[in-house]
């Protein structure tokens, strides 16, 4: 039988975790898995809770916050499964999803890297992803499909390329990183599963989307409240996945249009909301790109 690592990250979040614990404790039975909780850095160390709540939990705790690469990553580099389930400590399962992504997976070699449809927690009736489109390269955009249909099962019977997976929930063949390799960690927050879905394409593998299997996600349908980690990450890293994954002259024409249009129209934004303090966040994002590599190892914002 097919072993499946489990892994999944903390940070800060020990009753969110709890019910994670729980759903994966309820709804693998008779799947050979091992679960693999990552704590990054969290304030308090709830190491015992954890482990009262799944007996066999394989627990790390990291001092410091790696970010979700690196969290993930520490779990990668002790996991024995023959897969590999990355998901989100925010997410509840369903009782067929290890079985179902695995078939999936290793029924066709070409599969590198596959998520699930997922549905929102709060409201399971209405789809947050089922794929991605692929990116526009020359505005760093790309779209999400499905995003908040009505689930009436019109994806339960796909199985198809995407565009990308969702970092919720992933999975891929723990024999396939020796070529791919980890999730970059520069990234810290956000674009790190793109760039990672990228390194799958250019090994040859094609990045998949199945909804006969589901998972629900806490996040909110609502668009996340903005902070200054967030802005800053997402435009240091638009432009920073670009430049990781796009030719010199794609760079510069997406340079272009995000330095002239994109980022002062959401610096309008922000003016208009109210939120003048996160635009120096914009300018401190662009500004790293200009200064740093591909490869640095400054994040240039504290944690």
């Amino acid at each position: 039988m097919t072993q499946t690592s489990i892994i999944s990250v903390n940070f800060n979040q020990p009753e969110v975790t709890y019910d994670f614990l729980k759903s994966v404790k309820e709804n693998t039975a008779g799947n050979n898995i091992e679960l693999i909780l990552v704590d990054n850095g969290s304030k308090v160390d709830h190491k015992e809770d954890f482990e009262a709540l799944y007996p066999g939990l394989i627990y790390i705790r990291s001092e410091e916050n790696l970010g979700f690469a690196g969290g993930n990553n520490l779990a990668v580099k002790i996991a024995k499964g023959d897969t590999l389930l990355f998901l989100n400590n925010d997410t509840e399962i369903t009782p067929d999803l290890v079985q179902q992504l695995n078939d999936e997976l290793l029924s066709n070699p070409e599969i590198g890297i596959i998520s699930p449809l997922i549905l929102y927690y709060d409201n399971p009736k209405i789809i947050q992803y089922a794929g991605f489109t692929e990116m526009n390269y020359l505005t760093g955009r790309n779209g999400s499909i499905g995003s908040m249909e009505i689930n009436r099962g019109q994806y339960n019977d796909v199985s198809v390329p995407t565009g990308f997976c969702h970092g919720a929930a992933m999975m891929c063949r723990r024999q396939d990183l020796v070529e791919v390799g980890l999730m970059d960690e520069l990234f810290f927050l956000y674009y790190e599963e793109l760039d990672w879905c990228e390194k799958f394409r250019r090994a040859g593998k094609k990045i998949w989307f199945t909804g006969k299997a589901s998972i629900y996600h806490k996040e909110s349908m609502s668009v996340g409240k903005e902070s200054a980690i967030k802005t800053y990450f997402m435009t240091r890293n638009r432009m920073l996945y670009i430049r990781r994954n796009t030719s010199l002259v794609n760079t510069l024409f997406f340079s272009f249009f995000f330095v002239l249009l994109a980022c002062p129209k959401q610096i309008i934004t922000y003016i208009k909301k109210g939120r003048r303090d996160l635009i120096k966040w914009v300018f401190k994002g662009i500004f790293w790109n200009v200064t740093h590599g591909n490869n640095s190892s400054d994040l240039g914002f504290k944690i």
